[in-house]
C-alpha cells in the first residue's frame, strides 16, 4: 500500500517526537551526558527507513535550534546546537543518511541493521568528538577521553537495541501497511 506524503510527514513528525521523548534519558557525565538520542536517531531510521527517517532527524534538530526544549534535559536553542554537545546533534544527520543509504542498498535485517547502527554511532562519535575539541578548546586525548571512550561500550548496546527493536517493529507495521516495505 503506497502511503501519500502527508502521511510520510506525520511519520516524520512522530519520529521526530520520540527522538525528543527518549533524549530526556540521561546519565549525566562530566562533559558529555550518555542520553537516548542516538538509541532514538537509529531506531527511527531503522523502522521508517531513509527517507522518512532522515526527515524525521532533521525535524528534531530543527525544532531543537529554534528553542523547542528537545535536547537532552528538555533543552532547546541555537546556542546548544553550537555549543559543545552540539557536534553530537549535528551529526545526527550524516549518521541517519549513512544509516538509511547503508539499509537500502543490503536491506533491512537484525545483521544489516546492527552494522548500519553501528555505522551510525561511528559516525555521531566522530562529530561530537571534532566538535567537541574545537569548541571546548580541548586536546584529542581529552576530547577523546570525554567525548568517545564512555561511550563506545553503550553505544554498541545501543546499535544493537535500535537494530532489533526497530526490525521487529519495522516488520509489524509492513505488515499491517502502514508502512511501506523499502526503506
Amino acid at each position: 500500500m503506497k502511503k501519500g506524503n502527508t502521511y510520510q510527514y506525520v511519520l516524520a513528525a512522530i519520529g521526530a517526537a520520540i527522538i525528543a521523548i527518549l533524549a530526556q534519558v540521561t546519565i549525566p557525565l562530566p562533559l558529555v551526558p550518555i542520553t537516548g538520542q542516538t538509541l532514538a536517531v537509529g531506531l527511527v531510521v531503522t523502522i521508517l527507513g531513509m527517507r522518512t527517517g532522515v526527515l524525521s532527524v532533521i525535524v528534531y534538530i530543527l525544532i531543537g535550534a529554534v528553542g523547542m526544549p528537545v535536547f537532552s534535559g528538555m533543552s532547546g536553542g541555537l546556542g546548544v546546537v553550537i555549543g559543545p554537545t552540539g557536534g553530537y546533534i549535528v551529526g545526527f544527520l550524516p549518521s541517519a543518511i549513512l544509516m538509511g543509504l547503508y539499509m537500502k542498498k543490503f536491506g533491512i535485517t537484525i545483521s544489516h541493521a546492527i552494522v548500519a547502527n553501528l555505522i551510525g554511532m561511528v559516525v555521531t562519535l566522530v562529530f561530537g568528538t571534532v566538535w567537541l575539541k574545537i569548541i571546548a578548546d580541548l586536546t584529542w586525548t581529552a576530547a577523546f577521553m570525554g567525548g568517545v571512550a564512555p561511550f563506545v561500550i553503550v553505544g554498541v548496546i545501543k546499535a544493537v537495541l535500535a537494530a532489533w527493536f526497530g526490525v521487529v517493529v519495522r516488520r509489524r507495521l509492513e505488515k499491517a501497511h502502514l508502512i511501506v516495505a523499502t526503506a
